[in-house]
């Protein structure tokens, strides 16, 4: 990394919050930012980065490099994530030197590791898919001779938006992973498997908790995923039993306060058909801590939003109102298509639905990846999904009238 660009502060003693990573998470606390007179200052992979285009403090550093971070981290009061692949020893080193960082490192382990969440969540007594760490064939085998073929299975570091899944009908269907059970990288300490959950849909709690230990939550949304990708959200969860979403509500309290979380926690959830005492029920599938995209409707559709609210948990601050605004909001995921330019599709959105809120990430096209999304809000729960519905496939270039 070359020099660091100082941020400049802002009179009147406002911090400045420095974010790891320039994607688009960072990119979007730059309004709120803006708001509340907080200052960004972003460590971006490159001068183009999604952030770095929007925040004029985003010196180009990489999450491995201890000198890079170390220097960003000096002109920083507090640093937060746009990721969780910074390494455990850079944080440790980072607390080590009396930096301010959230969510902890002890805290983030939870989320960069899947075999430390499931265990430390089992212990809390969380539902949970059934699990296992695994080593070996012979241990594949066994444990899906026990729950049922096929099961899942993660790599426990570094997967997301269905990369480091797998659905295996046999040991067979891993071998590949099996062999780098035990070498550096994301499967040393083994493997992690699962019961595939029969599930009845997906849901989200999303959570802000400051160090203080002040949190809130936002309304339980549900998640609709194609491909392993989230392509939208529907907040509140349509139809949700009462009972259920305070149920999942109160969990999901209790994982950010026994894991010391602060900042925004998405625990990603699983409804699954009720039990012997035919009450509906859950378990957890994955834990986030971080804005995450299944917050992304709260930016139109709540008092407070997911990226203003990390904000201010990061400060201690304290936290504001989640409520929704309006009866129905929908938030849908806007993926790379045909059309590399954008831009020039907005008039024809803008003219028909100037209620839709369109959220654009400043990166490149390429099919499948995220790149945007669009927010409606309104008092009917379908019309809202049509509407948000049609402006994200116009700007992947699905409909074109």
């Amino acid at each position: 990394m070359g020099d660091v660009t100082q941020p400049k502060r802002a009179p009147g003693g406002f911090p400045v919050v420095g974010v790891v990573g320039g994607g688009q998470l960072a990119r979007m606390m730059q309004g709120p930012a803006v708001e509340l007179g907080v200052q960004l200052s972003v460590l971006a992979e490159s001068d183009t980065a999604a952030a770095a285009l929007v925040v004029p403090s985003s010196p180009v550093g990489e999450h491995t490099d201890l000198d890079a971070i170390r220097a960003f981290a000096e002109h920083c009061d507090v640093v937060t994530f746009d990721h969780e692949h910074v390494p455990p020893e850079i944080l440790e080193a980072l607390e080590a030197d009396g930096v301010a960082i959230h969510p902890t490192r002890s805290a983030l382990n939870f989320a960069q590791d899947k075999l430390a969440m499931r265990e430390r969540l089992s212990g809390l007594g969380i539902a949970c898919p059934r699990w296992a760490r695994v080593t070996t064939a012979d241990e594949v085998t066994a444990f899906g001779d026990d729950v049922g073929w096929p099961i899942i299975a993660k790599t426990p570091r570094g997967g997301y938006d269905g990369k480091g899944v797998a659905v295996a009908s046999s040991a067979a269907d891993l071998d590949e992973w099996i062999s780098r059970i035990g070498e550096p990288g994301p499967l040393e300490g083994g493997l992690l498997l699962e019961e595939k959950v029969d599930f009845v849909r997906e849901l989200a709690v999303l959570i802000a908790r400051s160090p203080s230990g002040q949190a809130a939550a936002w309304p339980v949304v549900e998640t609709v995923q194609t491909d392993g990708i989230c392509t939208e959200v529907l907040a509140p969860a349509p139809e949700l039993d009462p009972d259920l979403g305070s149920v999942v509500t109160e969990a999901a309290l209790r994982i950010a306060g026994e894991l010391g979380v602060t900042g925004v926690l998405a625990v990603e959830m699983f409804e699954v058909r009720p039990g012997r005492a035919g009450a509906p029920s859950y378990v957890v599938n994955e834990l986030a801590m971080r804005p995450h995209n299944s917050g992304h409707w709260s930016m139109d559709g709540a008092v407070t939003g997911q990226f203003e609210q990390h904000l201010r948990a990061v400060l201690d601050l304290p936290l504001g109102d989640p409520r929704p605004r309006a009866p129905w909001t929908v938030m849908a995921n806007v993926l790379g298509g045909d059309y590399e330019h954008l831009y020039p599709a907005y008039r024809h959105i803008m003219a028909r639905d100037p209620g839709a809120k369109v959220h654009v990430y400043g990166k490149g096209v390429r099919p499948g990846r995220k790149i945007g999304h669009v927010n409606v809000s309104g008092t009917d729960l379908a019309d809202a999904r049509e509407r948000a519905g049609h402006a994200a496939d116009y700007l992947r270039g699905v409909i074109t009238e």
